[in-house]
C-alpha cells in the first residue's frame, strides 16, 4: 500500500492519508490526495525524497546524478539532515500491527 504523510519539523506525524494500491507512484500520490497544491497555495516548504522530482510548487528533493559539483552533495547532505526526522516519523506506524 501507499500511503502519504506530512510531518512537522520535530518529526510528529500530522496527516496521513488512505491507503493506494501500493504500485501507485509517491508522487501520483501526493497529487491524487492534493498534498502539491495544498502545500503551494498554503506557502508551505516540504522537504521529499527523491520520487518526488517534477512536483513542483513548494517541494524541495535532492539533486540526482552521478557526477554532482560539491555545493550538491552539501546541499543532498544538508536535506537528510532534516529530512531522516519525517523518515523516523514514517517508520513508527509501520511497526504497529494494524497496518
Amino acid at each position: 500500500m501507499n500511503v502519504q504523510a506530512l510531518t512537522d519539523p520535530f518529526g510528529r506525524l500530522l496527516w496521513a492519508s488512505p491507503a493506494l494500491p501500493g504500485s501507485t507512484h509517491d508522487l501520483t500520490a501526493a497529487r491524487t490526495h492534493g498534498i502539491v497544491d495544498a502545500l503551494t497555495d498554503a506557502d508551505l516548504e516540504c522537504l521529499a525524497d527523491k520520487a518526488y522530482q517534477g512536483a513542483g510548487g513548494s517541494i524541495r528533493v535532492p539533486f540526482r546524478g552521478r557526477r554532482l559539483k560539491w555545493w550538491q552533495h552539501r546541499h543532498n547532505s544538508t536535506h537528510a539532515k532534516f529530512r531522516y526526522l519525517g523518515e523516523q516519523a514514517m517508520a513508527t506506524p509501520k511497526g504497529w500491527r494494524l497496518l
